[in-house]
């Protein structure tokens, strides 16, 4: 979030993508991920972080959030 944070918007992708390599149930990161593409213009692949996300977690309130961000963008 620290690169969200600064601005630093492609470095955060990055960093989403190597957290959700080692922890591929982390939806917090899912769902940052998804909103810092957006925050890019980069929806298709906001949807498919998003999707990932919903896909992967067991957390009904992120897999709630999640789906909410994708009926926005129009899944």
């Amino acid at each position: 979030m620290e690169y969200v944070n600064s601005g630093n918007l492609e470095q955060a992708i990055t960093e989403f993508e190597i957290i959700l390599a080692a922890d591929p149930a982390y939806s917090a990161a899912y769902f940052h991920g998804g909103q810092t593409l957006e925050k890019l213009g980069r929806l298709d692949e906001a949807r498919d972080f998003y999707r990932r996300g919903v896909a992967a977690t067991n957390d009904p309130h992120a897999r709630s959030e999640m789906q909410a961000a994708l009926d926005i963008l129009g899944d």
